[in-house]
C-alpha cells in the first residue's frame, strides 16, 4: 500500500462519520472555532466535539492552536485535496481499463464468425 493511499484511507475513514463532516462544515463556515462554539451548533456535547476534533487533528484535516486558555481549530484542506487527487487518479486508471475492455469487445465483435 502506498503512503498516498494510506493517507487517503485515513481521510475517508475520518469523513465516514456524519458528525465529523458537520464539524468540518462548521469550521469551513467560521474560519476557526473552539470546541465550545462548535458544540453550541451541534447536537452533541463539548466533550464529544473535542474527541472528534482530536481525530480530525490526528489525520490532518484540522489544526488546533492555543489562543490563551482556548484551543481554536481551523480546517486544513490540504489532506482533502490530496485525497481528491488520489481518487481522480484512481478514476482515470479505471477509465483507461474500461477503454481497453471496450476496444477488445469491439474488436471481437467485428471479427467474422467461425
Amino acid at each position: 500500500m502506498t503512503a498516498e493511499r494510506s493517507a487517503a484511507e485515513e481521510v475517508l475513514t475520518g469523513l465516514a462519520d456524519p458528525m465529523r463532516r458537520r464539524i468540518l462544515d462548521a469550521l469551513a463556515a467560521h474560519g476557526s472555532a473552539t470546541a465550545t462554539t462548535l458544540a453550541t451548533e451541534l447536537p452533541i456535547s463539548r466533550q464529544a466535539v473535542v474527541k472528534h476534533l482530536a481525530l480530525l487533528d490526528r489525520i490532518g484535516l484540522v489544526a488546533g492552536q492555543r489562543a490563551g486558555r482556548e484551543m481554536r481549530y481551523e480546517l486544513r484542506p490540504e489532506r482533502l485535496d490530496a485525497t481528491a487527487r488520489w481518487m481522480a487518479d484512481l478514476a482515470n486508471e479505471w477509465d483507461r481499463r474500461m477503454q481497453v475492455i471496450k476496444q477488445i469487445a469491439e474488436a471481437a465483435e467485428s471479427m467474422p464468425d467461425p
